[in-house]
This record gives structure tokens, sequence and C-alpha cells, in this order.
């Protein structure tokens, strides 16, 4: 079947009405229906590897979910206690419990209101090709909302300062590219980093280093892979940074959880998208 016979074949079958319920903040949404239930799992289970295996999640993409609420709630919602990589416990905060409550309440008048809704039946197939191009998604493992703290404009690229979770993000966009997103003091974007553009440092006295961000924290999570390793960095003031760096460098700095990091990473790495 070629592409024309696909769609015709798609004009032909009956499309179904259907949503959901996302929790945003700072016009990005975090608080997905998977991610409600990885909350409520840690709550019951008092553990992030058991709350990932009672809604068939790895352990890996359970901690993924758990940074992205923790950095995009603005507030934590799940603390670690005392343990090891694996081996901790960790606990809801009160404003995720609430989160917990308002979510399923909403949920259930969502529900509702779908019900009255797909009675009106709308058959809306010419469209889908439009919301395909509306619904991309990144692969950048570090998602960052922050605000336009400073803008230094360049003859060819400007330096953007964001204030993101009480850290500063330098970020190095060409001057067309900060024209197209309308960029100025106070307006509200997303600071991408992929995860292999992060180097991770251990701090010292009289190091000097030419990367633009250089961001301290305490080491959350080391997960040794085939080939290289993914280092999380709990920052000082509120988001984590995840790294991925070589088997080789994970063993030549012995990085562990609990021990002082750096994420270091160029300005010209980071990735700005606007939210309004």
């Amino acid at each position: 079947m070629d592409k024309k016979d696909a769609r015709r074949a798609a004009a032909a079958t009956p499309v179904e009405l259907t949503g959901s319920v996302a929790l945003r903040s700072r016009d990005k949404a975090w608080g997905n229906a998977r991610r409600m239930a990885l909350l409520a799992a840690i709550g019951e289970e008092g553990s992030i590897a058991a709350a990932a295996r009672k809604i068939g999640l790895s352990y890996k993409a359970a901690w993924d979910a758990v940074d992205a609420m923790n950095n995009l709630a603005e507030e934590p919602l799940v603390t670690r206690t005392t343990g090891g990589q694996r081996g901790g416990g960790a606990s809801l905060t009160p404003r995720a419990r609430e989160l917990i409550a308002f979510y399923e309440a909403v949920s259930r008048e969502h529900e509702r209101f779908m019900a009255r809704l797909a009675n009106i039946g709308a058959n809306a197939t010419h469209n889908l090709d439009l919301i395909e191009h509306m619904t991309i998604q990144t692969s950048a493992r570090n998602k960052l909302a922050g605000t336009v703290a400073r803008i230094k404009p360049g003859a060819v690229n400007d330096e953007i300062v964001l204030a993101a979770g009480g850290n500063e993000i330098v970020a190095s966009i060409t001057s067309e590219s900060a024209r197209n997103l309308d960029l100025h003091v106070g307006k509200r974007v997303l600071a991408l980093v992929k995860a292999s553009s992060v180097l991770v440092g251990l701090p010292a006295a009289n190091a000097a280093l030419s990367a633009r961000n250089q961001l301290r924290g305490t080491i959350s999570r080391v997960t040794p892979g085939a080939v290289n390793g993914e280092v999380g960095i709990q920052l000082l003031r509120g988001p984590v940074i995840t790294a991925i760096i070589s088997l080789d460098s994970l063993r030549a700095l012995a990085l562990k959880e609990g021990l002082e990091a750096m994420a270091i990473f160029n300005a010209s790495s980071v990735i700005l998208v606007g939210v309004e």
C-alpha cells in the first residue's frame, strides 16, 4: 500500500476522539497520566525501583521521569532517602500528594466531559497531517525551564543568559534566531542540552575552563552501560543535569553517588525553544 492508498484508507476509517489530562508549569507539560501513576506508586511503595516495576517502567525511565517532574514542577515532588543506587528509598512531598489528589479529581471530570463530547461525532481525519507536524518531540535529555535574564547582542551571535531554577544558563545563538524567537528580558523559554554535550568535572580551586556553563552539584546517580555511563548531577539549586560519558572517564574520575561534581557544557550546546 503506497502513501496515497494509506491516506484513503485512513479517511474511510472513523476517527475516535480521545484526550488526556496533563499538568503544566511555565507552559511545559510535565505531569501526564503515566507520570502521575509513577508518583502514586512511589507513595505506595516507598521506592522508585519498586514503583517502576509496579507500573511497568524501567528503573532508568522512572528516574528520568522523576528528574523531569522535580525540575519542571518548580519544587521537589520526590525526595530521596538513604541507601545505594537501587537500594535507597523515596518519599513524596506534601505538594506531590496534593497534586495526585487534584489530578485524580480532574481526570474523573475529564472522562465525563469526553464522553459527552464524543456524541458530537465530528470527523477530524483531514486534520491529522497538520496535527502530526505539530506534535514534534525532542530527544534532548536535559530540558530546563527558564526566563531570559540578559541579552548581549553580537555581530553574528547573541549571548542569552537564562535564570533557570536558581541557576544561570548561558546560550549562544545566532542573532537571526534570537529575532525569530522574539527573545527579550522576561520571556519564558526552554533550554535543551543533549546529555552527550555535558562534561562532568570535579571541583578544583584553580580550575580554569572555557565553557560558559559550569554548574555545581552532587552526583545523584551513576548508571554504567555497555559503552558509556550515565551520570545525574543534582544541582545546588533545583534541576538535575544528565551527562553521558565514557566508561573510562567514569572510572578515571571515580564518580559515585554523593560526590560533589560539576556539569559543564558550552553555550553553543544550548538550544532555546520559545514557550509563549
